[in-house]
């Protein structure tokens, strides 16, 4: 069930940026925001990559975009430039993602040193209401964009 509506929302979010130029896929919202659907594409790219493949998967692998001393920068530094590569990553990483954590038992264990214990269960909860409120946005983006709405059932 978890992995359904994380599948959900991961599609969902996909949806939002279809058929978009790069640039208007790296448009932001407001000043001084650096939100734009770009951002949220690659700011999730990061959140699939680090929850699942280095956490659970315990993959050897850096974020792409935002570092220690750059948190934001999956946001700060979207460049139309790169959109399609960034947007092929995200989908790359969520299929990696399914893989890394697909035969493992939902009660296993990271323990982080910033958060402590978690469960797998509790990461897919945790990464599903990450791409729900991100989802939220790229609606509101999306319309900005191009007056879009209505996204209907999947």
């Amino acid at each position: 069930m978890l992995d359904g509506f994380l599948d959900h929302y991961r599609a969902s979010l996909l949806r939002r940026c279809s058929g978009l130029t790069a640039e208007q896929l790296a448009q932001r919202s407001v000043p001084p925001s650096s939100l734009s659907l770009l951002g949220i594409v690659r700011h999730l790219t990061d959140v699939e990559r680090t929850y699942f493949r280095l956490r659970w998967g315990g993959e050897q692998i850096a974020s792409y975009y935002s570092t220690p001393e750059r948190p934001d920068a999956a946001f700060d530094d979207a460049d139309p430039a790169h959109a399609e590569r960034d947007l092929g990553r995200l989908v790359a990483e969520q299929s990696a993602a399914r893989q890394a954590v697909t035969d493992l038992p939902l009660e296993m264990i990271f323990v982080s040193e910033r958060w402590g214990k978690m469960s797998l269960r509790w990461a897919l909860t945790h990464v599903l209401a990450e791409y729900a409120a991100h989802c939220g946005q790229a609606d509101l983006l999306r319309e900005r964009i191009d007056g879009r709405t209505g996204w209907g059932p999947s």
